[in-house]
């Protein structure tokens, strides 16, 4: 399904409100005069909420990204879309996208 393209401007949050910030965009490609971001890629957490052990498994630290453009890439790599999806380490729960460009979508 196509969806708009991510950006190192959008963004994602964890489920605990956590902060994602991407940690290798393509920087040959841009949408929005920022550079895209790219599957493989990981994102780093600040500011998660999820308490640490022994109360719970929190707070997530880095994401990694499972589904992403299947028709689209830049340098190789599929494109993170709006609607990909990711799971956080060691929580395991996943990424929201609040808020990216929408001008540029992919497939």
């Amino acid at each position: 399904m196509p969806g708009p393209v991510l950006h190192v401007g959008a963004t994602v949050l964890c489920v605990h409100g956590g902060q994602a910030q991407a940690t290798s965009p393509n920087p040959r490609v841009r949408v929005g005069g920022q550079p895209v971001v790219t599957q493989p890629g990981p994102h780093a957490i600040a500011g998660c909420a999820f308490p640490p052990p022994p109360q719970a498994t929190g707070p997530c630290v880095t994401a990694m990204w499972v589904t992403g453009a299947t028709r689209v890439r830049a340098g190789g790599m599929p494109l993170l879309l709006q609607d990909s999806q990711a799971v956080c380490a060691p929580t395991g729960t996943g990424l929201s996208v609040v808020a990216s460009q929408m001008r540029v979508r992919a497939q």
